[in-house]
């Protein structure tokens, strides 16, 4: 008996080891969920004036199975703009996602502000932000819930210590405007965003591709350089400004992904990605035909 249970146990370590070594389906988009729908696990959050993980006032918070920035313990905004990043950092990816605004602005929120967030892409991690500042360096695909009068476009790109590439001309607007429709009122809006390295980005709403851009790269100042009374490293409370210029011009090829907090409530859920860097060898196991870019080190044989 004891022998049949041997020979037994053999044959299924053989078959689960056959069964491993098998080539996964080069063709199968294999997402990344950010969000267990759970807790904020594999999140670290960072509010100008607070240490790293000071989730301040409960702002970033899980609840039916959405990432949710709320203010229901807040009395006044008093300038507590958060983010909250994911732990690791990429750079040639996809990333889909849908978010909703709800309710009203929290009192001292700016007028600018009203149901406005975003997602930070190629971001400095939270670690790196200075105590108190507000913004991180990034590229902020902007968005803006509509006021129930005029339009107002979501899926803009706006850039806190960074310019982009419009066409062939560097663009220093701090906010470029998409070509979305305007969406009012609660409803969820889905976005997908394309995002390959330094080269370029292209924001997506509900199907439709409402704004590219090339080249995200380092400004050396908050807005831009020619902007007057727009100090950034004295009205945004970063002193490392010597580093910053310095790296003026300096294209941002990966970095973190960013959710941001700045006064309107907000909701996030489906927050998945698609990464493209990896093995390109189509001699391997884990090579995927949707790679953009290759990571040999990576590859499985």
């Amino acid at each position: 008996m004891k022998s049949i249970f041997t020979l037994f146990s053999l044959v299924l370590l053989l078959f689960s080891c056959n069964y491993s070594n098998e080539k996964t389906n080069p063709d199968k988009e294999e997402w990344l969920s950010l969000f267990n729908g759970r807790d904020l696990k594999n999140w670290d959050i960072k509010f100008a004036g607070h240490e790293v993980n000071d989730n301040y006032n409960e702002t970033f918070i899980v609840e039916d199975s959405m990432i949710r920035v709320v203010y229901d313990k807040y009395e006044n905004f008093d300038n507590k703009f958060g983010h909250m990043y994911y732990k690791t950092p990429f750079s040639h990816y996809k990333m889909s996602f849908d978010y909703r605004f709800t309710g009203e602005q929290i009192e001292g929120g700016s007028p600018w502000n009203v149901r406005n967030s975003g997602i930070m892409l190629h971001s400095q991690s939270a670690a790196s932000n200075e105590i108190g500042q507000t913004f991180p360096v990034s590229v902020e695909l902007q968005l803006l819930g509509g006021l129930n009068k005029g339009e107002r476009t979501t899926a803009n790109v706006c850039t806190p210590g960074t310019a982009v590439i419009m066409g062939d001309t560097i663009n220093f607007d701090h906010c470029i405007k998409s070509n979305s429709k305007t969406y009012n009122g609660d409803q969820w809006v889905h976005v997908d965003a394309t995002i390959i390295g330094g080269n370029y980005m292209e924001f997506i709403i509900e199907g439709t591709s409402v704004l590219r851009f090339e080249k995200p790269q380092i400004n050396g100042g908050f807005i831009h350089e020619k902007q007057e009374g727009k100090d950034w490293y004295k009205a945004k409370i970063i002193e490392s400004k010597e580093n910053w210029i310095s790296k003026k011009g300096t294209i941002l090829s990966e970095g973190y992904i960013a959710l941001q907090a700045e006064s309107s409530p907000v909701d996030f859920k489906n927050i998945k990605l698609l990464d493209l860097c990896g093995c390109m060898d189509k001699n391997a196991k884990n090579y995927k035909s949707y790679y953009v870019k290759d990571k040999p080190e990576s590859c499985k044989y």
